[in-house]
């Protein structure tokens, strides 16, 4: 299978969340990702950060490598690169150039069944984080001139632990549809149907007790609510995440005065 690495998802999703943020001026000036880490922004609470001595915070985002659903072979496709001299061609002035290659692409359509755990996020923290996988698109560092990816919510699970593997996901997955290695592309309203029709089965394995399972109609009435929200009302929550993560800040990161604990 063709493989997304985890920081390939969360990287591109933290940098939306933070140009989200830094719009409503929600984003101190301080904070520079992989550079310098304010400690106090809802990217740096809810994605974590590490500075050395200067301390550091866990994720509360755990995400997991997502593998493609079909096989590496039925998945992918040897695109040739080039680039041409003035005239078009390969050759100047009588000589052939060097500058031709062969890059592995995704084909278009290949699904990447992927999980995430949010873990000790407020409502509003949790909504950010969500808005951040909505409205990403693009993934990955190759990605600047196409590569557009959508992700699709196939359930939210509320539970009291963290559920199961990306890859056990995508294994169950590919058993429901039927082995479909060769269906180029694999439909995705089959792929999404059949993840409701496992997912019941897998969280009971995983032992773990769910308080509440959104898929369907339900999943799609709390989603369309949560992306029709108007300007007034993204900047109300984003407002409200930034409060409490600030909060969280003081409780916990935050350095007591010297003579007092």
């Amino acid at each position: 299978r063709i493989t997304l690495f985890k920081r390939k998802q969360t990287t591109p999703e933290r940098l939306n969340g933070r140009e989200l943020l830094r719009h409503y001026s929600l984003m101190p000036e301080e904070c520079v990702y992989n550079e310098n880490a304010c400690r106090r922004c809802p990217d740096c609470i809810t994605y974590g950060f590490a500075i050395g001595d200067g301390g550091s915070e866990k994720s509360k985002i755990f995400s997991d490598t997502a593998f493609s659903l079909t096989d590496f072979a039925s998945s992918h496709e040897v695109f040739t690169l080039n680039a041409p001299y003035e005239d078009g061609t390969m050759s100047h002035q009588g000589e052939g150039s060097s500058r031709i290659n062969q890059q592995d692409h995704v084909k278009p359509q290949v699904i990447f069944p992927a999980g995430m755990t949010t873990r000790d996020l407020t409502p509003s923290l949790f909504g950010y984080v969500l808005s951040n996988v909505v409205r990403t698109t693009r993934y990955g560092a190759t990605t600047t001139r196409g590569g557009v990816m959508r992700n699709h919510i196939a359930a939210i699970v509320l539970s009291d632990g963290e559920i199961f593997s990306n890859l056990l996901f995508t294994q169950h997955l590919y058993d429901a549809l039927g082995r479909p290695d060769g269906i180029d592309p694999v439909p995705l309203r089959d792929a999404v149907a059949a993840a409701e029709d496992i997912l019941p089965t897998l969280l009971q394995a995983d032992n773990v007790r769910e308080q509440q399972l959104l898929m369907g109609a339900d999943l799609r009435t709390f989603l369309d609510g949560f992306q029709s929200m108007d300007e007034a009302a993204l900047r109300e929550m984003l407002n409200q995440a930034a409060q409490e993560a600030d909060v969280y800040h003081q409780a916990y990161i935050a350095k007591a005065p010297k003579g007092k604990k």
